[in-house]
C-alpha cells in the first residue's frame, strides 16, 4: 500500500514505531545512492522518512575537503583540532536526527561510514535506551568496476572536488578509501537488526528483522540498483476519439505523425546522452512501457518497425511475411497497413509493427500482434536475427527489426478512471456535478467521485510499477496517460500526494529525468505542436487557459485544458510546486 489516507495520534504507521538506520560502509560503496533512494520510497509509502547525511553536515559546517586537516578521513590517531572538529560534526548530526524524531518524524537514515563497531554500538545504544528501533545498513563491493563507476559518477563532482582534475580527484579518493579500510569492521555483530548488501543487490544478508515496515525497506532493497540510466516520459499520440475513457481507438493521422517524432527525438536525445556517458549504444538496451491502450501501445509501434518496401532485394535482410505476424482477424491493423492487395491508409506516416510486440492483458477487441514465442515476448530476442520464414504471399513485406529494443504493456499503467465523469468537460463535471466538484477541488488527491478512481487510488495501483521502474537497468521510455506520469513523476521527483493532480503534462513535451545519488536530475524537451497538443475544440482556436483556477481533475481522456506547459523562446517553464524546474528547451534537438 502507498500514500496511506490515514494517520495516527502518534503519526507512526504500521505500528512500526520509531526506527534510526545506520548505514555502514567504506567510502564509494553506494550509501549515499542506497539511503536517498529508500527515503523516496519510504515518503512515497506515507512514512515521514528524512536522511541525515554526516558529508553534506560536514561540508556545511567546516567546508570542502580542501579546509581540512590531512588526518581528517583517517581512522587513527589524530590531531586534538581534529578530534574537535570531528567530534562537532558528529554530535551535530546526532542533534538533527533527534529533532527529527521529535517533531513527529519516524525513520531516520543517517549516511555515515559507521565503520568502527564499538562506535556505531555506542551510537545504538544511545537511541536504544530512547526507544528507537535500530538498523545497521551495511553496504559492501568488491567490484572494482562498481567502485570506480560509484567514485566518477558521484564522489568526484561532490564540493570536496571541486575544480580538481577527475583523474587526481579520483587518486585522491582512493587513497582515501585505503585509509578506512585499516580501521574499518564490517557488520558481524548479531546484537542488533541489520541488512547486508553485497555489490549493491547482489547479495542480500538479513538478521533480526521484524514487522511488516521494515519488511518492506528490505523488500524495496532487494530491488534496487546504481547503474546508470535514463527514464523518459511522453504522452500517448492522440486517438481518433477523444474525451471519453471507455472509447479505446486507435491513432488519428495526427497521433501516428506524433509517434514518428516521439521516435525521432527520443533516439538522437539517447544518443546525445549516451555518447556524453562514454557509453556504447549497442550494448544498452531501449525498454519501452505502454498501458494496454490503443493510443498508448500504438504510440510506441515506430520504435519497432521500418517502413515496408515492396523490392525483394537478394542481399537485404530475410523475409518477414504478413502471415507470420499478423493476425488476419485484425482487420483494423489489416486495412491500415501498406502490404500489397489490401486497401492502404491515406495516413502515410502509419508503419506495421514487427513480429513479437509484446501484449499482455488486451481487451479483446484490441489488434494485436500475435507473439513467435515466450522468449520473444520478454524482448529477449529483438535483434536483426530475429526472422521468421517466407509464406505464400508472392510480393513480401520486408521489415527490418531495430535493434535493442523492448516494449512491454501494462495493465496497472491504464489511467485514471473519471466515473461519471467520463466524457464530461471540467466545466461540464462543475455544472452537473456541483458537490462531487467542490469536494474535489478541496482535496483532488484522496476525493473519489463516484464509480471513479482517486489518485490515491491510482497511486496504490501502481506500486508494482514503482518497484519495475527501481529493478530496470536499461534506459526506459514510459508512453503512458496524464495520470499515470503524473504519479510516477512525483515519486522520482519526490513531490508529496497532494500535489500530483497539479503536475503539468502536456502532449508534445518529452520529460527527461536521470536518476542519481543526491536526487534526479530532470529537463524536458519540447517537440511536437500539431492537433492533440492545444485540446482543438474543433474550430481550430484551443482552449482558454486560466479559466478556472481549481482544475486540478484533467479530463481522464488527456483534455490538456489548464494543463499547458508555457514555452518561452528560447527556454520553457515547469513548475512542480516545489521550485523544482526542467532545462530550457534550448536544449531541444533541431529536427523537429
Amino acid at each position: 500500500m502507498v500514500a496511506p489516507l490515514y494517520t495516527t495520534a502518534s503519526g507512526l504507521l504500521f505500528h512500526a514505531g520509531k526506527i534510526l538506520v545506520l548505514t555502514v560502509g567504506l567510502p564509494a560503496r553506494g550509501k549515499t545512492h542506497i539511503s536517498r533512494a529508500l527515503e523516496r520510497y519510504l515518503r512515497w509509502t506515507g512514512v515521514k522518512t528524512h536522511v541525515v547525511s554526516l558529508g553534506d553536515y560536514r561540508r556545511k559546517t567546516l567546508g570542502g575537503a580542501q579546509k581540512l586537516p590531512p588526518d581528517y578521513f583517517t581512522l587513527g590517531e589524530k590531531s586534538s583540532d581534529t578530534e574537535v572538529m570531528r567530534r562537532k560534526v558528529g554530535e551535530g548530526c546526532e542533534k538533527l536526527i533527534w529533532e527529527f524524531f521529535e517533531s513527529g518524524g519516524q525513520v531516520v537514515i543517517y549516511d555515515a561510514n559507521n565503520g568502527r563497531s564499538d562506535a556505531r554500538a555506542r551510537l545504538a545504544e544511545k537511541f536504544d535506551k530512547k526507544g528507537i528501533h535500530i538498523i545497521f545498513l551495511e553496504s559492501s563491493c568488491d567490484n572494482k568496476e562498481i567502485i570506480e563507476r560509484n567514485i566518477r559518477s558521484v564522489k568526484i563532482s561532490s564540493p570536496d572536488y571541486k575544480r580538481w582534475d577527475p583523474d587526481k580527484a579520483v587518486e585522491d579518493y582512493y587513497g582515501r578509501i585505503r585509509d578506512h579500510e585499516k580501521y574499518y569492521e564490517p557488520v558481524e555483530e548479531l546484537t542488533w537488526p541489520s541488512i547486508r548488501i553485497i555489490n549493491v543487490g547482489e547479495k542480500i544478508l538479513l538478521n533480526k528483522i521484524q514487522g511488516y515496515l521494515q519488511s518492506r525497506i528490505v523488500f524495496f532493497l532487494m530491488n534496487i540498483h546504481n547503474r546508470f540510466r535514463t527514464i523518459w516520459f511522453a504522452r500517448s499520440g492522440q486517438s481518433l476519439i477523444e474525451h471519453s475513457y471507455k472509447a479505446d481507438s486507435d491513432l488519428s493521422p495526427a497521433g501516428w505523425e506524433y509517434a514518428e517524432k516521439l521516435k525521432d527525438v527520443v533516439h538522437s536525445r539517447r544518443m546525445k546522452v549516451l555518447q556524453e556517458r562514454g557509453i556504447d549504444p549497442a550494448k544498452r538496451k531501449l525498454v519501452i512501457w505502454t498501458s494496454t491502450r490503443r493510443r498508448a501501445h500504438h504510440t510506441a509501434w515506430p520504435f519497432l518497425s521500418n517502413p515496408l518496401s515492396d523490392d525483394s532485394d537478394a542481399d537485404g535482410p530475410e523475409i518477414i511475411q504478413e502471415e507470420d505476424f499478423l493476425d488476419n482477424t485484425d482487420t483494423d491493423v489489416l486495412a491500415s497497413s501498406t502490404i500489397p492487395g489490401l486497401k492502404p491508409n491515406p495516413n502515410k506516416t502509419l508503419k506495421l509493427p514487427i513480429l513479437g510486440t509484446v501484449a499482455r492483458d488486451a481487451p479483446v477487441n484490441t489488434p494485436r500482434i500475435r507473439p513467435m514465442s515466450d522468449t520473444v515476448a520478454d524482448g529477449l530476442s529483438l535483434g536483426p536475427s530475429a526472422t521468421a520464414s517466407s509464406s505464400t504471399t508472392s510480393k513480401p513485406a520486408r521489415v527490418i527489426l531495430p535493434e535493442q529494443t523492448k516494449v512491454v504493456e501494462k495493465t496497472q499503467m491504464l489511467e485514471i478512471n473519471p466515473g461519471i465523469w467520463d466524457g464530461l468537460t471540467p466545466d461540464q463535471a462543475k455544472k452537473y456535478y456541483p458537490e462531487d466538484w467542490d469536494r474535489f477541488t478541496k482535496d483532488p488527491y484522496s476525493y473519489r467521485v463516484p464509480r471513479a478512481e482517486s489518485y490515491h487510488d491510482l497511486s496504490v495501483r501502481l506500486e508494482p510499477i514503482l518497484i519495475e521502474l527501481e529493478r530496470e537497468s536499461e534506459d526506459l521510455l514510459i508512453i503512458g496517460h496524464a495520470s499515470v506520469i503524473r504519479c510516477l513523476l512525483a515519486y522520482l521527483i519526490g513531490l508529496p500526494a497532494s500535489e500530483i493532480p497539479a503536475i503539468e503534462i502536456a502532449r508534445g513535451d518529452l520529460l527527461e529525468i536521470v536518476p542519481a545519488s543526491y536526487g534526479v536530475h530532470s529537463k524536458a524537451f519540447h517537440f511536437w505542436d500539431g492537433p492533440g497538443r492545444k485540446g482543438d475544440n474543433g474550430e481550430g482556436d484551443g482552449y482558454q487557459l486560466g479559466k478556472d483556477q481549481n482544475n486540478f481533475y484533467e479530463n481522464y481522456a488527456e483534455d490538456t485544458k489548464g494543463k499547458r506547459i508555457s514555452f518561452a523562446e528560447g527556454g520553457m517553464s515547469m513548475s512542480f510546486g516545489n521550485g523544482l524546474g526542467f532545462g530550457s528547451a534550448a536544449e531541444m534537438m533541431n529536427q523537429h
